[in-house]
């Protein structure tokens, strides 16, 4: 898990934004991390608009549409922290976690992050206090 988080795509301390710009945001450094292709932030956007991917305990999981998954290179993931909140379909969201997997990959990452971060307590503590070594660690299982 720890080669398809890395550290640089750990962005902590985000200043609000809206949730389309967020999405773009994730999309952009899946792109520029040659994660997927750059038709996949667009089924990113689309995937969001049709079904929430705002997973409750304050955590989003944009990720593409099943139409965009042949834009995916290879499976990787983005993590941003927004600790002042941003609004995510009329709910509050601090941790915006954005995947491009290869097949089924994504239900070991998300299984990992659900691990992790089981109640809205455990989201706000690693979004407030943890560093960018610790949350590799926690959701890419890196050396921290």
């Amino acid at each position: 898990m720890a080669d398809i988080l890395k550290k640089e795509n750990i962005l902590l301390n985000q200043p609000p934004a809206d949730r389309e710009t967020v999405i773009k945001k994730a999309g952009r450094l899946l792109v520029d991390s040659g994660y997927a292709e750059e038709e996949y932030i667009e089924g990113m956007l689309k995937r969001d608009a049709n079904f929430s991917t705002g997973i409750g305990n304050f955590i989003a999981i944009p990720h593409g549409e099943e139409s965009a998954k042949k834009h995916i290179l290879k499976t990787g993931m983005v993590v941003l922290t927004y600790p002042e909140g941003i609004d995510w379909h009329g709910k509050t969201v601090y941790l915006v976690i954005g995947i491009a997997a290869k097949g089924d990959e994504h239900l070991d990452i998300m299984g990992n992050i659900v691990d992790h971060l089981d109640t809205g307590d455990d989201t706000i503590k690693l979004v407030k206090t943890a560093t960018v070594d610790e949350i590799h660690k926690a959701l890419a299982g890196g050396e921290s």
